[in-house]
């Protein structure tokens, strides 16, 4: 996760009237980042009216379809925070994880993501988080246990 997170791609006491806001602050951000091309925005809220990204936990995890990866310039991760709450389809999200994945890297990082933000403390504390680097602790957790998992 380190490589692909960086302060940058940390916004933190985000608001949104509704989802759809919500993904396109979210895309936007990857877009700043220079991970996607413009048409990822759109393949983010295709994917969205398939099938949610709500997760849990308060949390969303906005991401193109399969056919967007070609829009993918580089992996990258997107958290935004909405201490407000969005409606999601009637869940309360809080926070949105947006991802950018070249090839078939995605399968990975939404399992390595999963890991951390389906735990209710890890995910409370994101929610939550005061500063980007409280964020970027948290998240690189997931490779510390992942080498330590691999160890094993």
């Amino acid at each position: 996760m380190a490589e692909l997170l960086t302060a940058e791609g940390v916004r933190l006491g985000r608001t949104a009237a509704d989802r759809t806001s919500a993904i396109d602050q979210v895309g936007a951000a990857l877009l700043e980042l220079g991970a996607v091309d413009p048409e990822y925005l759109t393949a983010m809220h295709e994917r969205e009216a398939s099938v949610s990204t709500f997760i849990g936990e308060g949390v969303a995890i906005p991401h193109g379809t399969d056919a967007s990866r070609v829009h993918v310039r580089r992996s990258s991760l997107a958290v935004l925070q909405f201490p407000e709450g969005v409606d999601w389809g009637g869940e309360d999200v809080r926070l949105c994880v947006g991802i950018a994945a070249k090839g078939t890297e995605q399968v990975g990082i939404l399992s390595a993501l999963a890991h951390v933000l389906m735990d209710p403390e890890r995910a409370a504390e994101l929610r939550q988080a005061p500063d980007a680097d409280t964020v970027l602790r948290i998240l690189r957790t997931v490779d510390t246990e992942k080498d330590e998992e691999t160890a094993q």
